[in-house]
Parts: structure tokens; C-alpha cells; sequence
């Protein structure tokens, strides 16, 4: 009869094995540990700086706003009041920050529709190679290159009482055109020229989708006898939806903060009705000394702009599922 063999394990190994196996093992398991303990030190090192400078330039900046927000603080004084909701209140009471919003809310909507309609129509004609279209390419995205406080300039040149548009109708004799004076033309000169200036980068972006789509794809739906719509609405449209969703939030958000060119193509004329909410920040908090107003303005706008942005990508991502399945 066989007797039973046991084995034993754990500490009962090395006790067993004797003192030479447990100190060959032991700085294993000290290497492993060290070797975890650089991993997530190298982790930490990596995502640290990025931290520090979210949190100086992001989130201690939102805070001081939000707290401000609650103050009259003029600008001046050391110790400002708390005054509670008194601000946000008073927004919903200001004509002139509802008016500014309203604006906003339309140059928003009516710029994000028509950059993206024009950025996606000039990426569908400019889409081959050749010089002709790199050239244009170029000349459609320089006015983005320039900067939307000297494009409002040049065409504050263009559109004014006395501009190039109207002085050439007052030689031929006509009446002129009041394009800055009148406020429904006014409006529509600054969504017009922000979209104008605006839209270069959409170009540029759906230029980049389009050129990512398979040619066997298109090819195998001209064999199929798609015509040129059909192939547009039904294989390049779906094809580009991440790229429409990144246009759509970009040119929305960028439109909701606008200010500069605003500032020197109206200045926010005739009678405030070109003012955006950001030009109404500005206006409030440093002309007439109410930075504590002025802040609770900017904690709305950033609230809107996060509320916006979220609602988007949600629309978008779901279109996207229901196309892909």
C-alpha cells in the first residue's frame, strides 16, 4: 500500500524548500511591486500637468466668476457684497440682456445652418485636386486666417452710410441702402458676415471627411445606378456624421461667444440691436463698473454653451447609431 503524498504550498513551500529558494523569490515579488509603483507614478507624472493647468485656467477661473456672481462688486472696491441670486434676477428683468440674448440665440442658430450648408457645398465642388480648387480652397478659408475684428472693418468700410456699396449707388443716382443703420438689415449684415468670415474652417474640415471615403463605396453605387443625389443623401451624408457633428458644435458654440466682430462692424448698433450676450458681458462689467452683474451674465452664457454642446452631441450620436444600424 501506497502512502499518500502531500504537497504542501504558500509559505510551507519555502519553509519546506529551505532558506535558499525563499530568498530567490522574495526579490520577485519586491521587483513586481516596484514595477507597479513606477507604473502609476509614470501615470500621475503624465496627467499632472494637464490637471494644474485645467484647474489654474478652468475651474478656479469658473469658480471666481460663480462667486462674483453673487456680489455687486464694481471692480474697485475690496470687499464686495454678497447679494445672493439678485443677480441672476436681474437678468431676467433686463431688457437689454434679453434682447442681446435673443440675438445671440438667431446669429447662433442662422450662422451654424449656413456655415455648415456652405462649408459642405464648396468641400462637394472643390473636392478634386487640381489648382484651380487648391486655389480656391485658399481663398476661402482667408478670411478666417484674418481675424474677426479686421474683417468687421472691412466690411464696416463696405456696408457703412458712406461705403463702397453706397457711395457707388449714389453715384448711379440711387437711394442708399442703410445695411449698419437699419435694424433688421443690420442683423442681417452681421450674421451674413459672420458667416461669411466663419465658414473657412467647415470647408476645411468636410474637405478632410470627404476625402476619407472609400471610392470602391461610390463606385459601387454609380454601377447600381444611384444618380448623383441619391449618392450624396444616401452614402456620403451618412459617411461624414462625425464630421457634421464636430461642425455643428464648433461653429454653434464659436457663434454663441461672439463679440469682436460684432464690436467693430456695429458696435452693437442700431439701438443695441446687434448687442450678443458676450458683447453685453463686456459693455456691462467694464463700461458701466457692474463685474458682479457681469459675471452672473457669464456663468448663464457658459451654462448655455455646456447645455448646448451636450445637447448636440447626444442628437448627433444617436443619429449615428440609427444610421448604422
Amino acid at each position: 500500500m501506497l502512502n499518500k503524498i502531500t504537497t504542501p504550498s504558500g509559505p510551507a513551500v519555502l519553509r519546506a524548500a529551505g532558506p535558499e529558494r525563499a530568498e530567490r523569490t522574495a526579490p520577485r515579488a519586491i521587483s513586481r511591486r516596484r514595477r507597479a509603483f513606477l507604473d502609476s507614478t509614470g501615470q500621475v507624472a503624465f496627467v499632472a500637468p494637464a490637471f494644474i493647468m485645467v484647474t489654474l485656467f478652468v475651474l478656479i477661473p469658473i469658480g471666481i466668476a460663480f462667486y462674483l456672481s453673487l456680489t455687486n462688486w464694481n471692480g474697485f472696491s475690496p470687499n464686495p457684497g454678497f447679494v445672493g441670486t439678485a443677480n441672476y434676477e436681474r437678468i431676467l428683468e433686463d431688457d437689454a440682456a434679453l434682447r442681446a440674448g435673443t440675438f445671440t440665440a438667431i446669429l447662433a442658430i442662422c450662422g451654424t445652418l449656413g456655415c455648415n450648408v456652405a462649408g459642405l457645398g464648396f468641400a462637394l465642388l472643390l473636392t478634386r485636386s487640381t489648382r484651380f480648387n487648391s486655389f480656391m480652397r485658399a481663398l476661402l478659408f482667408y478670411p478666417y486666417v484674418i481675424g474677426a475684428l479686421m474683417i468687421g472693418f472691412i466690411w464696416s468700410a463696405i456696408l457703412g452710410a458712406n461705403g463702397v456699396i453706397n457711395s457707388a449707388l449714389e453715384s448711379a443716382g440711387l437711394d442708399k441702402i442703410p445695411f449698419l443703420s437699419d435694424p433688421t438689415l443690420s442683423a442681417l449684415s452681421v450674421i451674413a458676415v459672420t458667416i461669411w468670415a466663419a465658414f473657412g474652417v467647415n470647408l476645411v474640415l468636410y474637405l478632410a471627411g470627404l476625402q476619407t471615403i472609400d471610392e470602391s463605396m461610390l463606385e459601387a453605387a454609380k454601377i447600381d445606378g444611384a444618380s448623383t443625389s441619391q449618392i450624396f443623401w444616401q452614402v456620403k451624408l451618412p459617411l461624414l456624421a462625425p464630421v457634421v457633428t464636430v461642425n455643428i458644435v464648433l461653429s454653434a458654440v464659436a457663434l454663441l461667444k461672439t463679440y469682436d466682430l460684432v464690436l467693430s462692424l456695429t458696435s452693437g448698433g442700431p439701438a443695441g440691436r446687434t448687442e450678443t450676450v458676450a458683447y453685453q458681458i463686456l459693455a456691462v462689467s467694464f463700461s458701466n463698473g457692474s463685474l458682479g452683474y457681469g459675471a452672473a451674465q457669464s456663468v448663464v452664457l457658459m451654462v448655455v454653451v455646456v447645455a448646448v454642446t451636450v445637447a448636440i452631441t447626444s442628437f448627433r450620436n444617436r443619429a449615428e447609431r440609427n444610421v448604422a444600424a
